[in-house]
């Protein structure tokens, strides 16, 4: 059983070691993802706008020159009235001359419309542009701080996982999952902890039960948190254990 607990407290030493190492990359890693998210983001408005800004471009230039046409008709029907034989042909080109003229004006009026948006949008493109170059320097110091910090603990955690698997295949499956779920359950991912002073995290233990947990005979159970208890010195074995 001595066997079994000193693999339980090699098991939390490294866990616990392992969270050590993902607490000094903070909040680095999600703040990298939300950075990407809104350059993703930005990209993509400014790809819309950019767009749009086409359209719009490509649109004024064709009323331009649907307008030019207009005009050349107009002046051929104007030209046409002056040698119509008779007034049926007259009113019909006079039709023609009105209809071409309420088309310029319609021209004119949705071309003053696709400036204005033109200014809108070549206005919030050098804003949307302007925050995409911010963000990407802010991803590049962010990204560049987080690849220091694995760099440095890159080695140390490959170890620690890599020796936590071979844990995984000595222990018990039935005390692998108990670990597991009282675990996965605390705040502080603490499931073994030492007996200190005849206290486990703090909280005094009965006289019984600290004899017992100096036997290191059996699996304890702390009464009040749940955790297994277990005598210091296998905490301290797994510190030599295990130092990388």
């Amino acid at each position: 059983m001595q066997e079994v607990l000193q693999q339980l407290a090699n098991l939390q030493y490294i866990d616990s070691r392992i969270d050590e190492i993902r607490q000094l990359r903070g909040d680095l890693p999600e703040e990298v993802l939300d950075i990407e998210t809104n350059i993703n983001r930005y990209e993509a408005k400014i790809s819309r706008l950019e767009e749009e800004l086409v359209s719009l471009k490509a649109e004024k230039k064709k009323l331009e020159i649907d307008m030019e046409t207009s005009h050349d008709k107009t002046k051929k029907y104007e030209e046409q009235q002056l040698t119509v034989r008779n007034n049926r042909e007259y009113d019909a080109l006079t039709k023609e001359i009105e209809a071409q003229k309420q088309f310029v004006e319609n021209a004119i009026s949705r071309i003053e419309e696709i400036e204005k948006r033109v200014d809108e949008v070549e206005t919030e493109l050098e804003d949307k542009r302007g925050k995409l170059a911010d963000t990407k320097t802010l991803h590049e110091d962010k990204k560049e701080n987080l690849d220091k910090v694995i760099d440095n603990t890159r080695a140390e955690e490959e170890k620690l996982l890599e020796k936590r698997e071979e844990l995984e295949e000595e222990l018990d499956k039935r005390y692998i999952r108990s670990y597991n779920r009282l675990r996965n359950g605390l705040a502080n991912g603490m499931a073994v902890v030492a007996m200190e002073k005849g206290a486990a995290l703090g909280m005094a233990l009965p006289p019984q039960t600290q004899v017992e947990v100096r036997r290191k005979n059996k699996i304890i159970i702390d009464e009040n948190s749940g955790r297994i208890v277990v005598d210091p010195s296998f905490f301290e074995e797994a510190r030599k254990q295990l130092q990388l």
